[in-house]
């Protein structure tokens, strides 16, 4: 059985602890190559959000906005999964147009 590396460990907006892996780490600079650096936003941003979007499959995306980042003003996407206790980063990215996102329907708002 393979041990599950944990690279960082935040709370969501709901209390529940979310982690993120060092596999999904990995995917997520391989698919998104400017996320490398910038782990710190990611579990920011699922902290304390902008708001929080449904996903299509039963996952949420929190959306947060930096006024810089290594490539420019973007909002930061993390696609992540709650169950009862505890939950985990699927993928993040970043974006200047969340509005495509929001459409989905936003469950919760600072």
């Amino acid at each position: 059985m393979q041990k599950i590396e944990i690279l960082e460990t935040t709370k969501s907006v709901s209390g529940k602890a979310i982690r993120l892996t060092l596999k999904q780490w990995f995917h997520i600079v391989e698919s998104h190559d400017y996320m490398a650096g910038n782990i710190d936003k990611i579990m920011e941003t699922v902290s304390s959000p902008d708001c929080i979007v449904e996903g299509l499959k039963g996952e949420l995306l929190a959306l947060k906005y930096y006024d810089e980042t290594n490539i420019t003003q973007k909002y930061c996407v993390v696609v992540y999964r709650e169950d009862k206790e505890e939950g985990f980063i699927i993928t993040a990215f970043l974006t200047s147009r969340p509005g495509t996102i929001k459409r989905r329907g936003v469950v919760w708002a600072k």
